[in-house]
């Protein structure tokens, strides 16, 4: 997508009021200016807009509603609608929104549309970076961002696993990095748990690997689950379990932002991506409940549920990551529904043993508008994950604490990374927000790219 901003000397003012400035600003307005605000109501709501016309019936100025700076909640992204209210034509922020960075990102993520299937009216708008904000590194990421969602937001029956590593290739060429895929029967030796769970599907398993950057420089390596539609397996989804299951691949997506985010800023690192891609199907040679696999690592794993299938694809993923003894190792899945009872969809918690990291993450999270919330990787709760028949299962009976669970049983896997980080995201908008659209997400990429940038730049 072109980038939204633009230099004119002869862009449109944005005006940014709130409750408690519209009165000033409204007497600083010319007359007729005034007499057409007042004549429409106008009350500065948060979200408010209202396009003031110039005596020649041109847009004088936009008038942009914010909650107040000692509101209870502020929408950092609201500027975000704007896209969506502006008739062609560029624009440019006259005063400060609550964050002019931010306000710049949802500008630009606003004019996200999916267009892949049908003709789409996209906003014809653009904008003058605001004083200090660096275009190029807010494109970057609103670019990243665009890529999650589209990939997360096309549909299974054009996202399978092959095509997964098509999109992956294709950001691995852009950037000139080496690519590598491990497919079907192959998987089975080395990397037996994603064997299992993709083994049923007509289309087969495959794990991607990409690398990138100096050999000399840290190792960074991001693990993303590509799960491109989750059946549940044997054990079924009802149907509306299933609905949105075209996401369950967003781990990988937001990988690939991040990756993408990393490699076009040129960070100073050794990047490598892996990426688990399979669709977890029913057929007669599905993996089945009480199953037992050896991984990867060698722990043998009793399946207690297929629809747990996440963390198993995962799992071999991370082993391979950590024979590296990476300096810092990233996963990021949509993994349970536990995360959303917990915390909702907007909320993804993040678990790490790194404190540093940890304060990092939350720090930047917090910066970037990219909401995320450390959950503990509690020890006593590991005795959970014990089985009868095998090292340990892949879903703890009883339902208590799923996403504490699962991020434990990830933590089986990693022995030598320096430092680990686990996001449980939900990778999925279900109800539009400014610049959040309904559909895809990009969930944690912006505010690790952060953590990654400030270490690495």
């Amino acid at each position: 997508m072109p980038s939204v901003f633009e230099t004119s000397s002869t862009a449109i003012p944005i005006t940014f009021v709130t409750k408690s400035s519209w009165d000033a600003v409204r007497e600083s307005l010319p007359p007729a200016q005034r007499q057409f605000a007042t004549a429409s109501a106008y009350a500065a709501k948060p979200g408010g807009y209202l396009a003031l016309p110039a005596p020649d019936g041109a847009i004088a100025q936009v008038l942009f509603g914010l909650e107040d700076e000692g509101a209870r909640s502020r929408d950092l992204f609201r500027p975000g609608a704007l896209p969506g209210l502006l008739p062609p034509g560029t624009y440019r922020f006259v005063n400060a929104p609550h964050d002019a960075r931010l306000a710049a990102l949802a500008f630009a993520l606003g004019c996200y549309r999916f267009a892949r299937y049908r003709k789409v009216d996209r906003p014809d708008v653009r904008l003058v970076p605001p004083d200090g904000v660096d275009a190029a590194e807010i494109t970057r990421i609103a670019d990243a961002a665009m890529l999650a969602r589209d990939l997360i937001n096309t549909p299974s029956n054009d996202m399978g696993p092959e095509e997964l590593a098509a999109a992956a290739q294709d950001l691995a060429t852009e950037f000139g990095a080496s690519f590598a895929c491990t497919i079907g029967e192959d998987l089975e030796k080395d990397f037996p748990l994603i064997h299992a769970v993709g083994m049923a599907s007509s289309r087969a398993p495959r794990l991607i690997d990409i690398g990138w950057g100096d050999l000399d420089h840290p190792k960074v390596t991001l693990v993303g689950k590509g799960v491109c539609f989750d059946t549940g397996g044997l054990d079924l989804k009802p149907s509306s379990g299933m609905l949105i299951m075209k996401k369950d691949m967003g781990g990988a997506a937001n990988v690939l932002a991040l990756a993408r985010m990393v490699m076009d800023a040129k960070l100073k690192v050794r990047l490598r991506v892996l990426i688990p891609a399979v669709e977890n199907a029913v057929a007669g040679n599905a993996f089945r409940p009480l199953d037992i696999f050896t991984s990867r690592k060698g722990i043998t794993v009793e399946i207690g549920n297929t629809d747990a299938e996440g963390r198993l694809v995962l799992a071999d993923a991370l082993a391979l990551a950590d024979e590296e003894k990476p300096d810092l190792l990233i996963d990021l899945g949509t993994l349970t529904g536990a995360a959303r009872v917990a915390l909702g969809p907007d909320l993804p918690p993040f678990y790490t043993n790194d404190e540093t990291l940890a304060a990092d993450v939350a720090r930047c999270a917090v910066k970037e508008n990219d909401p995320l919330w450390r959950m503990p990787l509690w020890p006593p709760y590991d005795a959970w994950l014990d089985s009868k028949t095998a090292t340990i299962t892949n879903a703890p009976s009883g339902g208590f604490a799923g996403s504490i669970t699962c991020a434990l049983f990830l933590q089986r896997f990693v022995e030598h990374a320096k430092s680990w980080l686990h996001v449980d995201i939900y990778g999925w908008t279900p109800s539009a927000k400014p610049a959040r659209p309904e559909g895809g997400e990009c969930q944690a990429a912006r505010a690790i790219y952060k953590v990654l940038s400030e270490r690495y730049a």
